[in-house]
């Protein structure tokens, strides 16, 4: 195969993962698990804090989106920290930070207190994509680069699947407040996990820059690439954070949806998501990620605009595990492409700036969406979001190039 960086034919090895390749994988697993274990776990206690706090609609919107506000400086922060100082040590400051502060959202007395927290925990936050993404690109063979980083992305779907089911078992007995004082024990089992892996090979040999975002826009085709994943990282972030931060309360008020119905929406759509993350790893290694891509943002307008649309039961059960494949399938894939397009001096900035870039973007979503609900039909709303998907499409048509197999520099 050819690889760009070398201008020349080269065969690349694809050994079998050793225990340093599996230890990173689980490693960042667990570390992404927590990041959706806490997003979810505001969207399934905001009817609680939003009364308990007395928040308007435009408020309870943006706690999520003062989130993802945060995970932009920490990605920035901490990506660029990652390439310095190495990927390990900086993942265990972002652990830290993000326990601490998610446990002091349980004494926010007010929204400005919460939204402050919550910007804070976002910083911690801010870092665990890229970086986790980073150590497992770094460690296991091309071959296998994007099915490795797509079960990174699973870890996600493992923690909002356990945020829906403490909504339904805790949220009752513990209150908004003990979830989030509750939200400090998997940070602390991540951060275990974390103390096991060690740096990877490919950057202790690397050369460290003092600058390492400046490799993010060197020259034209560095510029136009990370232009093109910011769009496309913006539109999986928004369509995403959007959409699961405001079905459950949608569904609630209009479809007389029960905590233990919406609670089961959720489990069904996240285990769509699922089953999405791993069909899109195999399909981008064997076909490559341009063609996975293209599939899946088709996949994502007309699933999106045909949900908005449902009206039954069961429809809107079925139609969220189809909608919860494409829409959030593709998530993985970011992290084997970043990985591919950036040489290791810059490479964990890449995957914490841009990623997170698409986070701060995404943040606007729940915000967004909010304001139009308030203004329009839900439906209206939902028939929108499917639109920027199209956006996504044409990016990844043109300006996304492929790397398949590609050695990493």
């Amino acid at each position: 195969m050819t690889d760009p960086a070398l201008g020349e034919h080269t065969t690349l090895p694809t050994p079998e993962p050793t225990d340093q390749p599996m230890r990173a994988l689980w490693a960042a697993i667990v570390g992404y698990a927590v990041d959706g274990f806490d997003m979810l776990l505001l969207a399934v206690s905001l009817g609680t804090i939003t009364a308990s706090l007395k928040l308007n609609t435009g408020q309870a919107g943006s706690l999520a989106s003062w989130t993802l506000f945060g995970a932009v400086l920490g990605g920035i922060a901490f990506g660029t920290l990652s390439d310095r100082l190495g990927r390990v040590r900086v993942l265990t400051w972002t652990i830290l930070m993000f326990a601490v502060f998610t446990g002091l959202c349980a004494l926010a007395q007010d929204y400005t207190q919460f939204a402050v927290l919550r910007f804070l925990a976002g910083v911690g936050l801010g870092g665990e994509f890229g970086i986790g993404m980073t150590i497992v690109a770094e460690t296991w063979p091309a071959a296998k680069r994007a099915r490795a980083t797509s079960y990174v992305a699973l870890g996600w779907q493992f923690g909002v699947l356990c945020a829906s089911l403490s909504g339904i078992w805790l949220l009752p007995h513990l209150g908004w407040r003990g979830l989030f004082a509750l939200g400090v024990v998997p940070a602390v089992i991540a951060y275990v996990f974390r103390r096991r892996v060690g740096e990877p090979a490919m950057f202790v040999n690397s050369e460290h820059t003092s600058v390492p975002v400046r490799e993010l826009w060197k020259d034209a085709t560095t510029s136009k690439n990370s232009l093109a994943l910011i769009i496309l990282t913006s539109v999986q972030n928004f369509g995403y954070f959007g959409l699961m931060t405001w079905l459950p309360s949608y569904l609630a008020k209009h479809f007389h949806y029960s905590l233990t119905k919406s609670a089961t929406w959720t489990a069904v759509t996240v285990l769509g998501m699922a089953v999405g993350i791993v069909v899109f790893g195999h399909v981008a290694d064997r076909l490559g990620r341009r063609p996975a891509l293209c599939a899946y943002q088709i996949g994502a307008a007309v699933s999106v605009i045909a949900y908005s649309q449902l009206t039954s039961s069961g429809s809107l059960l079925i139609g969220g595990a189809i909608m919860g494949f494409f829409v959030n399938g593709m998530l993985g894939g970011y992290g084997a492409l970043l990985a591919e397009l950036y040489p290791t001096e810059a490479r964990a900035t890449a995957e914490n700036v841009l990623f997170n870039i698409g986070r701060g973007v995404g943040g606007f979503g729940p915000w967004l969406i909010g304001l139009l609900i308030a203004h329009y039909s839900f439906n209206s709303t939902i028939g929108f979001l499917g639109s920027i998907y199209v956006l996504a499409l044409i990016t990844t048509v043109f300006l996304i190039p492929e790397r398949r197999g590609a050695a990493l520099v």
